[in-house]
């Protein structure tokens, strides 16, 4: 169980960053998540020559360590890509604290186990100018108490209950389908063969 998400923060301030920022489409050819994390927000990683961007902040000393990411207004709007998360998660993404997300994206997130806190605008800006030292700030969200600590900051963050308990427990759908596997066959069972899925080889 995870209650608490504790690591270096980033300051990533731009808005309205979509699901094809987070993960350009070229990267989305394969059908497994198996090196997703080098195509993760890889336009802004890299130039066409595919060498880094030394301004980008992931780029940078000591954020190419970071784990949490602060981030702009309605962060992950877009397609419903699942890629972009997995591939932040690879990463090393745990979090991204900001104002609000786009709904898909935040389904995605929690899907996975990459926790979105929701704060105030002046408590993000606030987070912002913290993340933004140089000295590599660490930020701890600690998911039980629904509470944000930076140094000398501490303030609350929303979060619905579902997605708390998910994120705690580390759960996900197919996990929490899974514990009533038994139920599902005994239902399956009792279907007749018209109402059936059958699969055409």
């Amino acid at each position: 169980m995870t209650k608490t998400i504790k690591g270096i923060a980033a300051s990533l301030p731009l808005a309205n960053v979509d699901t094809d920022v987070i993960m350009p489409k070229r990267f989305l050819i394969t059908i497994t998540r198996e090196g997703l994390g080098d195509g993760t927000f890889a336009d802004l990683r890299f130039n066409s020559a595919g060498e880094q961007r030394p301004e980008f902040i992931l780029n940078k000393s000591p954020w190419t360590r970071a784990s949490i990411l602060v981030v702009g207004d309605n962060f992950g709007c877009g397609s419903s890509r699942e890629h972009a998360v997995w591939g932040m998660r690879q990463l090393g993404i745990n979090a991204c604290i900001g104002t609000g997300f786009a709904g898909i994206f935040y389904d995605n997130a929690r899907k996975n186990g990459l926790a979105l806190p929701v704060v105030s605008p002046s408590m993000r800006d606030l987070l912002l100018q913290f993340a933004s030292d140089a000295n590599g700030n660490e930020v701890s969200i600690d998911l039980e108490r629904r509470r944000i600590t930076a140094a000398d900051i501490s303030a609350p963050f929303e979060m619905d209950v579902a997605t708390q308990a998910a994120l705690i427990r580390g759960r996900d759908d197919t996990l929490d389908s899974l514990e009533h596997a038994s139920a599902i066959r005994d239902y399956e069972a009792g279907l007749k063969s018209e109402m059936r899925v059958s699969v055409i080889k």
